[in-house]
């Protein structure tokens, strides 16, 4: 059979896009182009520098499984090592050269006759591809609420995601709006500098406290010399989420029997509040795991501070002095930082998408996002989705899934070097997939447990999770069947 290179095109250049370019790499194909729209790689730790940026996923799970790292600093690495170490994986696998830094994909669009993806970049320019790879990640566009007035303030603002480390805290009323994973790393680092500290809570989150430690010399010096030992502290990890938390998450009965241990161990850090009226407003009343379990040792403490208040009123309106809850009270503020998280259902945003017979992917999803195995849409031939829809986890590391889909991506590759010229998902495959995955779903605490998350769109339809255990989707694409797809040769 005769065999060709196929020109793969991945766009983003996190965790998804440079583990895949190394999956390809290592299977022997070397026509990848890597679009990064910034000056350097990271995705995610690369734009979130807010201070005390770390991992919530210990840090041995939260790495590829073929580049074990064995001097990690701590159990949970912060961000300029994460950074630092997706750098030294592409240094290592030779990836830079793929990369185009500094070039967004604007719009692409799949050319039937030539069985190709014609990407066009910002700056005019266009390239033909066989395969088309969204690594966008789910958490790549900062959401900020729209509320009325924000033009108007006249101190300084900015997501957390996009922090200015220019502006100085010192002496500020500082207004922090939002409380989720972000906030509850930074508040307690700021709060010291700021002459008021106002966090504005959305909602209140289920926290436990966090085991980190430094590692000392001696155990990184034992992973270097038994590497079997850093390979059973990342199964070790991986097995308490996956028997433990997981089943909290999408198995019924498991969760009435997990709520009342999980209630307590966040309980015992809500203590660390003083004030017990606070403490009772900083207490969820959703249930435990509707929303992702936040870790912290010094979030909850940080209130006891004379300078530091929360609030949890709905904010109306931003005035040029600070904020205006919905009781009419004024807090005023010399900056607002806002905490609000991502547009999580913007899988491929910017970027216009457009598949055969003229259909623009958003349209396509016009009732909520849905992919085969967060893979692969209807309509859409030779294109792929990493941390597509459905695929994030609420306890455990992306990674694992990840890793799961470079494989499923490395073996839709191999069927184009062998003379397919179009894979496309069949549209009852997808159907079938999509309809179990919502039925499972629908019993899981993302959807039954009372609380608004970024899990589920504006329908309440979960378009974001996983709907079972990580070791199920490991299984479910180890192998790509092609009769799952209209393969064209």
């Amino acid at each position: 059979m005769e065999r060709r290179t196929p020109s793969i095109a991945i766009v983003g250049s996190g965790f998804s896009g440079i583990g895949l370019a190394i999956g390809l790499r290592r299977a022997g194909f070397t026509d990848i182009t890597i679009y990064e729209k910034a000056a350097g790689l990271g995705g995610v730790w690369r734009d979130n520098t807010y201070p005390g940026a770390a991992c919530d996923a210990p840090s041995h799970l939260y790495s590829y499984s073929f580049e074990p790292k064995p001097d990690w600093s701590r159990r949970f690495a912060e961000q300029p090592e994460i950074l630092g170490y997706l750098r030294h994986c592409a240094i290592k696998y030779g990836i830079f050269p793929h990369i185009r830094f500094g070039t967004e994909v604007a719009q692409a669009e799949f050319q039937p006759a030539a069985g190709r993806w014609r990407v066009h970049t910002r700056d005019g320019d266009w390239h033909d591809h066989d395969l088309l790879v969204a690594a966008c990640g789910q958490l790549s566009n900062p959401a900020v609420p729209a509320i009325p007035g924000l033009d108007t303030f006249s101190g300084a603002v900015w997501h957390s995601a996009r922090w200015d480390h220019d502006h100085d805290l010192r002496g500020e009323r500082v207004a922090v709006v939002g409380n989720g994973a972000s906030a509850v790393q930074f508040v307690p680092l700021i709060a010291p500098d700021a002459a008021e500290l106002t966090v504005f809570q959305l909602e209140a989150h289920w926290m436990s406290r966090k085991p980190d430690r430094a590692y000392p010399r001696w155990r990184k010096s034992l992973n270097r010399r038994f590497p079997s030992l850093q390979k059973v502290s990342r199964l070790g990890i991986f097995l308490w989420f996956e028997l433990l938390l997981n089943p909290a998450l999408v198995t019924p009965r498991a969760r009435r029997l997990l709520s009342a241990h999980i209630r307590a161990m966040c309980g015992f850090a809500l203590l660390s509040v003083r004030d017990r009226g606070l403490r009772e407003r900083l207490r969820p009343r959703y249930e435990p795991g509707c929303k992702r379990i936040l870790t912290s040792s010094d979030y909850y403490s940080t209130f006891n501070r004379a300078n530091v208040r929360a609030v949890d009123r709905p904010i109306t309106e931003v005035t040029p002095q600070g904020l205006r809850t919905d009781d009419g009270e004024h807090h005023p503020a010399d900056t607002i930082i806002w905490a609000t998280g991502f547009r999580s259902q913007d899988f491929v945003a910017p970027m216009r998408l457009i598949g055969l017979h003229g259909q623009e992917l958003n349209a396509a999803w016009k009732d909520g996002a849905r992919a085969y195995l967060g893979l692969a849409v209807t309509g859409f031939p030779n294109f792929f989705l990493m941390y597509g829809p459905n695929t994030n986890v609420g306890s455990g590391s992306i990674v694992h899934m990840l890793e799961s889909q470079i494989g499923y991506i490395v073996q839709a590759a191999r069927l184009l070097s062998e003379g397919a010229t179009s894979l496309e998902v069949r549209e009852d495959v997808l159907d079938q997939f999509d309809a179990e995955a919502q039925r499972q779903l629908s019993t899981s605490v993302w959807n039954q447990g009372g609380c608004d998350s970024w899990y589920l769109d504006a329908d309440r339809r979960n378009t974001n999770n996983w709907p079972g255990y990580m070791t199920g989707y490991r299984r479910r694409t180890r192998r790509l069947d092609p009769s799952d797809y209209h393969v064209e040769h």
